[in-house]
């Protein structure tokens, strides 16, 4: 039997990430972000977990940090403004590999912007915020449905590659309210991340790994073995070195291990119209619009396929070009005035027409995609 409740996004991240194990939660309010701080903060303590406040962002996720070091998942949230402040903490955790969960809720932009006007303006930051050019994993929900389902993927991913993982959801997926039907809340598996189990007095290494996609076995701090954890280039026992081979080893590892694993933690949405001659890529609240725009495209005739983008980054392209086949014309909506992840993609496209649909300070409406894909016939 169908069991509704009236939740949004921000909520259902919450739920998420209890399901996934989510024992420490540390944020700093914020809107549009400030929802998921309340349901962390009124929720854990009740299963005898951690939430707290911290002072400021850059606290929150070195808090966050601090406690997955320690063995424990682990998950704050902010928008644009307060992402910006953790990013030399976000770092850190890429280069220990340390896992957690950062729920980045877009509002319009830059600087303080707009904190309760939306927008898309972070894709290419988050995606884009590790020096040395490393990729980090970007899930995008569009629905409240697909939040609680990415939000569990995202803690899946973290302790599967110990890395952290940006959920990158925007102000309208957050804080809008529907019904959702939780019997038919999906329920994937939760992973925990290898740890080491010491064998015939082998030696514990915080980086060791064989080849370079192979995950390093973690060892809490506090524990039993000694761990060494440094934010600086360091060889496979964590020692500090600057370029030896084994260091350079280490540092192509942190990009191979998450590349070669990117077919297998993607997640797209396609609907595929056999003989399209057009297909539309969206993600967010852009995704929503453009599914209706889709759907009255085709009651016109239109043969038009659609690409709902749940993963941003590392950028599926075997899945989009797939996606695209022999349409002609594609077309990227989004809310923010460059077209930021069409940047990203049209050079997938070499041969075929690219169109952005885009608008700042409002969602684009069904209407003026409906047009835009019109105007390329």
């Amino acid at each position: 039997m169908p069991q509704f409740r009236i939740k949004n996004g921000n909520q259902m991240i919450a739920e998420g990430a209890i399901a996934a194990g989510c024992r420490f939660f540390a944020g700093y309010p914020i809107t549009p972000a400030s929802g998921i701080y309340k349901s962390m903060i009124d929720e854990l303590p009740k299963r005898g977990d951690v939430a707290i406040g911290a002072p400021d962002e850059i606290s929150a996720l070195a808090f966050c940090v601090g406690a997955s070091q320690r063995g424990f998942k682990a998950m704050t949230a902010t928008s644009g403004p307060g992402f910006s402040l953790m990013i030399e903490t976000l770092q850190y955790a890429v280069m220990t590999e340390t896992p957690v969960v950062i729920a980045l809720v877009q509002r319009l932009g830059p600087s303080t912007g707009g904190a309760t006007q939306g927008g898309q303006g972070d894709v290419l930051l988050a995606g884009n915020a590790i020096g040395g050019g490393y990729t980090i994993p970007v899930f995008s929900p569009s629905t409240p449905l697909e939040a609680f389902a990415l939000t569990i993927h995202s803690f899946n991913v973290a302790e599967q590659l110990r890395t952290p993982v940006i959920l990158l959801t925007d102000k309208e997926v957050a804080m809008t309210s529907e019904n959702i039907d939780y019997s038919a809340l999906p329920q994937p598996g939760t992973v925990v991340r290898k740890t080491f189990l010491r064998r015939n007095g082998e030696s514990f290494g915080n980086y060791r790994f064989s080849l370079p996609g192979e995950i390093p076995e973690f060892a809490p701090i506090g524990g039993k073995e000694k761990v060494t954890v440094t934010g600086s280039a360091h060889d496979k026992s964590g020692r500090l070195q600057k370029n030896s081979p084994e260091t350079i080893e280490v540092l192509r590892h942190l990009q191979e291990k998450v590349i070669s694993k990117s077919e297998e933690i993607a997640r797209l949405d396609i609907d595929v119209v056999d003989g399209a001659d057009t297909i539309i890529f969206s993600y967010g609240v852009s995704a929503r619009t453009s599914m209706e725009a889709v759907a009255q495209l085709r009651e016109k005739g239109e043969r038009v396929s659609f690409g709902n983008l749940q993963t941003l980054f590392p950028i599926p392209e075997k899945e989009i070009k797939e996606a695209a086949g022999k349409a002609n014309k594609v077309v990227v909506v989004e809310e923010n005035i460059m077209g930021l992840y069409r940047t990203q993609i049209e050079r997938f496209f070499p041969d075929k027409k690219i169109l952005g649909v885009n608008s700042v300070g409002r969602m684009v409406a069904p209407g003026e995609i409906e047009r835009a894909v019109l105007s390329l016939n």
